[in-house]
């Protein structure tokens, strides 16, 4: 799964990185981004790729609460192009999240001790994600989840599964609405290449969303 993950570049490197020609409102760095809070993330609006906040935790369109949301902050790929929730979407709303590492736990025994994943190539990636518009009561609320998928050779050892990161190849096919139907959105994604990825002990302080310095990331000694 996916459950907390840092973005610590620059929003200069952002915008270049993911070529967005706007500036990104309320932009902010964080070192423990958690579910339910703000996240940033690219979508294509039919003229081009914007980027701007989702609240991570799903609430599809037509969900009676929104609290629905903190159920759904992970949907996995292998059934996404199936389900009543991600189905939709997978043809017509998907978007990219945007992080430079991710945080995953390993159980040992009885104690789990968290970890953070880095690309070794790339700083900026994308998780692969959904998003939509719920809108009952006062303005419309626009949320996201990201795809995971089964655990690569690497990250078996510390998880069965993993948050699916685009090829920089693929961001923008992924992005273009309306090109994939669901069954192709799902075929996509099990075809996509994997990059070599780095891992590292940091210490329990991650644990608590609240807890957002460099603390989160320093190595264990």
């Amino acid at each position: 799964m996916c459950g907390r993950y840092t973005l610590l570049a620059d929003e200069l490197e952002i915008l270049q990185e993911f070529d967005i020609n706007q500036p990104i409102e309320g932009y902010h760095q964080s070192y423990n981004i958690a579910p339910g809070q703000k996240v940033l993330a690219v979508i294509h609006d039919g003229k081009g790729k914007r980027a701007g906040y989702l609240r991570w935790g799903l609430v599809p369109s037509w969900a009676n609460d929104e609290k629905i949301g903190y159920k759904m902050i992970n949907a996995r790929s292998e059934t996404a192009h199936e389900k009543p929730s991600f189905k939709r979407l997978m043809s017509r709303k998907r978007c990219l999240v945007i992080a430079d590492s991710f945080y995953e736990w390993k159980r040992e025994g009885k104690e789990k001790h968290p970890k953070r994943i880095q690309l070794k190539d790339r700083k900026l990636f994308a998780f692969a994600g959904l998003w939509d518009k719920w809108s009952q009561g006062e303005g419309d609320l626009f949320t996201c989840t990201i795809l995971t998928k089964e655990a690569n050779s690497f990250m078996q050892e510390i998880h069965h599964r993993m948050p699916i990161i685009l090829p920089k190849s693929k961001e923008d096919d992924w992005l273009t609405p309306n090109q994939l139907d669901p069954t192709e959105a799902y075929q996509f994604l099990q075809t996509v290449e994997e990059e070599d990825l780095s891992a590292y002990n940091v210490a329990p302080y991650v644990n608590a969303a609240k807890n957002n310095d460099e603390t989160c990331i320093a190595p264990l000694a």
